[in-house]
């Protein structure tokens, strides 16, 4: 083994190094010390050596380190001779840290992702299959040599690929078959879910009214319902009422939702009414929601459900009911008469009762199609019960063929309907107690968002310059809601409001 000594002398420096005096073995030439003013180089200076240059004498680089006694006094100039080929005095360079690249003079572009080629169709396989064939020697099954890589080069594919269509053309002309270049490409990804024609028909009709019933009852989920009548496998029945209508009636349109929009918020800003005080009827009657200041409803805008029937005995007996039982009969006709005594004994004592307080007098407009069974405001009989305890019922008519601006017929005996048609209703009691259900199942805030879809169906009318050419809007009135942004009053396009404006007044004016 090598002793301290030893490899201390092997090193260029011995024990007594570092005290400042000589000794016996510091004697002689290799011991006497180098003091130059030349700057110390290190290792990572010299750069990459090329082959047959000469390296330096790395004991004539030697760099000065400072003594301990240094470390005391910063003036101190004493310092000895240290052969290391690194700085102790550089930080440290973590090798685990691997370099993005080669450090050169010259950057490099680094890409990380290679461009992909498109994929292949079957007819450019079966061009390339048809360039190939040409190319044939005679009476061979061989190709002229350099065929591949003409190919190759001309549509801009490796030539493994070009050679994988030519040797499935030869395995497919040694079985006798015909060229077919196609893949099973198509059958990769998630597979789609198909549901058979009988499990469907099998359902209920009253549990596939609308797609999350049909989704619960196929256990899949609605969007991939919706995406099977997407592909036109299933077919939704809707029966939207888009009658046609004539100059005059896109006029009265017009002119209808001009009225509801504020007089003084025309022309720089129009904005709805809050349609607060407004009741539609259409053999349902409804009123607008009014929520409180702390969320909860003060009136859920239901002011009653008043079915058109008669209670009558059974004239003879049947396997359902004996003779004399009584049974729930539609009337067979709703005329004037039925109605106004409906409005009179039952809607007016309903809206009296269920309206929430207010201070002096209070106006409500009723709202109504032009059926021939509704009566007028110039009535006799409904001049005489039109004001009651502080309120003023004025009945007012809707445009003819405008089922749109009716919220009953808009949405909410859609919404009835289907809660209704789960039950099933064998009988009219049945028919009856089921919409009586249905009606009051159906939740406030859904009576709100049909007020507010007609303010929009508004806008529509007028963007059509009265038709009704058009698809009935969505709002995402229930993202708006979760954000806080969901307005109580509609505002209106101010263009369609100035051009309605003036296209009504020119219309007038010709009458």
């Amino acid at each position: 083994m090598v002793s301290d000594q030893e490899e201390d002398e092997f090193l260029g420096f011995s024990d007594d190094e570092g005290d400042g005096s000589s000794t016996d073995s510091d004697s002689g030439d290799e011991g006497v010390a180098v003091e130059t003013d030349a700057v110390p180089l290190n290792a990572h200076q010299y750069g990459d050596m090329e082959q047959f240059q000469q390296v330096p004498d790395l004991n004539e680089l030697a760099q000065d380190f400072p003594n301990e006694d240094e470390t005391a006094s910063a003036n101190s100039a004493n310092s000895q001779v240290v052969p290391y080929l690194f700085d102790l005095n550089t930080p440290q360079i973590d090798e685990s840290e691997t370099p993005p690249y080669h450090q050169t003079s010259t950057p490099i572009n680094i890409v990380h992702h290679k461009p992909g080629k498109q994929r292949l169709t079957v007819g450019l396989k079966l061009e390339i299959l048809i360039f190939l064939l040409r190319r044939k020697k005679p009476g061979l099954e061989k190709l002229i040599k350099g065929t591949i890589t003409e190919a190759a080069i001309k549509y801009d594919y490796t030539p493994r690929t070009i050679g994988k269509i030519w040797n499935k053309a030869r395995r497919q002309q040694e079985a006798m078959q015909t060229y077919d270049m196609s893949t099973n490409f198509h059958k990769c990804g998630r597979k789609r879910k198909e549901v058979p024609y009988e499990q469907i028909v099998a359902i209920a009709m009253g549990d596939r009214t609308c797609i999350i019933d049909l989704a619960r009852m196929l256990n899949l989920s609605p969007s991939t319902v919706w995406r099977i009548i997407k592909r036109k496998v299933l077919k939704a029945h809707s029966s939207p009422l888009c009658p046609g209508i004539s100059e005059t009636c896109k006029m009265t349109r017009m002119r209808w939702v001009l009225r509801l929009i504020m007089d003084y918020s025309i022309p720089h800003d129009p904005t709805y009414y809050g349609m607060f005080d407004f009741v539609h009827i259409d053999e349902k009657c409804s009123g607008k929601a009014k929520m409180g200041d702390d969320g909860n409803c003060e009136f859920d805008g239901k002011l009653g459900i008043f079915p058109f029937t008669n209670s009558v005995a059974a004239k003879r007996t049947s396997k359902n009911r004996v003779k004399g039982t009584l049974e729930t009969k539609p009337v067979k006709s709703v005329n004037q008469i039925a109605t106004r005594a409906m409005m009179i004994n039952m809607l007016i004592p309903a809206i009296k009762e269920k309206w929430p307080p207010h201070v002096g007098e209070k106006v409500i407009y009723i709202i109504q199609d032009n059926a021939k069974a509704h009566i007028l405001q110039s009535d006799p009989e409904w001049q005489q019960h039109y004001k009651q305890d502080g309120f003023t019922f004025v009945l007012t008519q809707q445009p003819a063929n405008s089922p749109d601006c009716n919220i009953l017929d808009l949405g909410f005996f859609r919404s009835i309907q289907s809660l209704m048609h789960k039950k099933m209703p064998k009988t009219v009691e049945d028919l009856s107690g089921a919409v009586i259900d249905a009606y009051k199942e159906l939740h406030p805030k859904t009576l709100s968002n049909v007020w507010m879809t007609l303010q929009y169906v508004g806008n529509e009318i007028l963007k059509h310059k009265g038709d009704n050419n058009y698809q009935l809007p969505h709002n995402k009135k229930k993202i708006l809601e979760d954000e806080g942004n969901l307005p109580e009053q509609v505002k209106a396009p101010i263009w369609a409001v100035n051009e309605c404006t003036q296209l009504y007044d020119e219309w007038k004016a010709n009458q």
